[in-house]
């Protein structure tokens, strides 16, 4: 699976998570929660989004590894493999 790929399928999770979070601008290098002012309760639920989704567990000492748009992608990329 791409890189884009993996982009949209975060940006589509967050947007449904933050529905009023404006995606248009997301910049891959500046970490989420302060582009779009998620909070923690939004971050979980963007973990649990992708368990239910994708079957992808993230430990907890890994969350912050998906705090920018960049290294979601990084981090996403091998545990997406196999997924259309």
């Amino acid at each position: 699976m791409g890189e884009q790929r993996i982009r949209q399928i975060v940006l589509d999770i967050i947007s449904l998570v933050a529905p009023d979070a404006d995606l248009s601008n997301v910049r891959d290098e500046v970490p989420l929660r302060e582009q779009l002012e998620l909070d923690s309760m939004d971050f979980l639920d963007i973990v649990m989004e992708l368990r239910k989704r994708y079957r992808i567990e993230v430990p907890k000492e890994d969350y912050p590894k998906l705090a920018s748009l960049a290294s979601c992608v990084a981090y996403l990329g091998p545990q997406l493999q196999g997924h259309a």
